[in-house]
């Protein structure tokens, strides 16, 4: 116990020298740091200010710089500001140079005028003092020329204007007379050169049809068989048809008479089929008959629809097609009206193609231009009329509706088309060959036609040659002068118009002829 009580003191000895110790290790070694900072923050200190000294320099060059460029750029933008100002100042020189000039020119321009006014105001004087003694003469002239003939001034001055009247008007009948000849001359050529070429892009074979039918018999009793017992075949026959059968007139040969070629076409297609099947009876023909018209109204729609394809039409109502087909079996003087309509319809677009218009519009206005010939017997009034009216209850446009109402002349056409498919209509009637008339009607035509050339004032003799298509006049010399003869001849071509009905047209030629004749003895 005693030797733990005497360590005690050495113990907390101990630990005093070991706090002293402690204490002043801590001391030293601080100072020590202290020292090292101090050290540190100088030496970073001397390298701040180096940086600062370094940065200071680089922006004063940089300042420097700085100012040196503003400087240059600043003294070129004055050199040109200067340039400009000194442009600017020679423009306004030459400017005020130039207004002095114009002033100068003005003032003298004003001076000129002023003389030139006062020139003419001597002149105006003068024409007025010379009009005054003008009209003093004139005066003393008419009293004097009014002594000698006799006359007023009024009377000479109604005499001197019929004189001027009557040349005047000689003047515009020969002016007149030579301009119409050149138009005439140039739509003559323009004309012909259309047609001729519309023409020649077409040209189809055509043959006349007949518009009575007959069927051949193999011999005379198949006619016994055809009337039948107590005549109950042909009755029938003729019930089913309406047609007319005309046995007795020629041998081995039966006629049918008919005014509707459809109705014709059917009996004649019937009665060949009875004849070649033996089976002759009223039970049978009506059976044939029978088919006969489905198949006759099949081929009428195919028939339409084939020349509206031929044609590349569309959008034509199915009973525009119908009686298009129908027209297969219609003549016109002897020609087939299907194919005059077709004919009609390609001549005129090639004319409308040649003149820059519609031809799509002609040529379905030509083929439609004849419709009403498919039904005219059906329906009261010219056949014009009763295809414009059909063409407008099936919703064909105005247009068409106006050239088929026209073609014929009777009404003014309001398109160029319409008057295009007129013309082809007379070209297709008047082609050679295309149209037949009993030779009472041609006589009776001609006749009427040297009558009517005639009967005009002035008119010594005519002639219609061409097979009635032209008409030449010879008109009295000492009645007729040239100008004149003009005129004769557009009065008897609207005479002739209104009085005569002809296929195509007739050409009007007046001929004045003076002979003078001296004997030398």
């Amino acid at each position: 116990m005693e030797q733990i009580m005497m360590t005690i003191p050495y113990l907390v000895a101990g630990l005093a020298a070991g706090s002293v110790l402690s204490f002043l290790y801590f001391k030293i070694s601080t100072g020590k740091k202290s020292r090292e900072l101090e050290e540190k923050a100088q030496k970073l200190l001397q390298e701040a200010e180096k940086e600062a000294g370094n940065v200071k320099k680089e922006a004063q060059l940089e300042a420097a710089d700085t100012v040196l460029r503003l400087k240059t750029e600043t003294e070129k933008e004055l050199k040109e500001r200067r340039s400009e100002l000194n442009l600017l100042d020679k423009r306004l020189r030459q400017r005020e140079e130039m207004f002095d000039r114009k002033i100068e020119q003005l003032d003298k321009k004003e001076s000129f005028y002023n003389r030139k006014e006062r020139e003419l105001n001597n002149r105006e004087k003068g024409l007025q003092e010379k009009e005054q003694n003008y009209e003093a003469l004139l005066k003393k002239q008419n009293e004097v020329l009014a002594q000698v003939s006799g006359l007023s001034v009024e009377e000479a001055r109604q005499e001197l204007m019929k004189r001027v009247e009557e040349e005047s008007r000689f003047e515009a009948a020969k002016l007149a007379k030579r301009m119409e000849d050149e138009a005439v001359e140039a739509a003559d050529r323009k004309s012909k050169d259309i047609l001729s070429l519309a023409i020649q892009r077409y040209a189809s074979e055509y043959v006349s049809d007949n518009t009575i039918s007959t069927v051949s018999l193999p011999n005379d009793e198949m006619k016994g068989r055809i009337i039948g017992r107590e005549g109950r075949n042909i009755r029938t026959l003729e019930a089913a048809t309406g047609v007319e059968y005309i046995i007795d007139d020629t041998p081995e040969t039966v006629l049918l008479s008919c005014f509707d070629p459809v109705r014709r076409e059917i009996a004649r297609i019937s009665l060949e089929r009875l004849i070649a099947d033996g089976r002759i009876h009223p039970t049978r023909i009506e059976e044939i008959v029978e088919k006969v018209r489905k198949e006759i109204d099949a081929t009428i729609k195919e028939e339409g629809e084939k020349a509206i394809f031929d044609l590349g039409l569309h959008g034509i109502h199915h009973e525009l097609v119908r009686l298009i087909g129908r027209l297969k079996y219609r003549t016109s003087y002897g020609q087939n009206v299907l194919q005059h309509s077709r004919e009609v319809a390609y001549l005129a677009s090639m004319m409308a193609g040649e003149l820059r218009v519609d031809p799509k519009l002609a040529k379905r206005a030509g083929i439609l231009h004849d419709i009403g010939k498919a039904v005219d017997h059906e329906m009261e009034g010219t056949h014009q009329a009763i295809g414009a009216e059909i063409a407008r209850k099936h919703g064909e446009n105005s247009k068409v509706v106006n050239a088929i109402q026209v073609h014929h002349g009777e009404g003014d056409p309001i398109t160029v088309e319409a008057a295009l498919v007129a013309a082809a209509d007379a070209l297709s009637a008047a082609r050679p060959g295309a149209r037949k008339e009993t030779l009472k009607d041609y006589l009776k035509r001609v006749e009427k036609l040297e009558e009517i050339a005639t009967s005009v004032e002035g008119v010594n003799r005519s002639y219609a040659i061409q097979a009635g298509r032209e008409v030449r006049i010879i008109v009295k010399p000492e009645e007729v002068n040239d100008a004149l003869c003009a005129q004769i001849s557009r009065d008897l071509a609207k005479k002739i118009e209104a009085e005569l009905t002809y296929p195509g047209q007739i050409k009007v030629t007046v001929i004045r002829e003076s002979r003078y004749v001296e004997y030398a003895k």
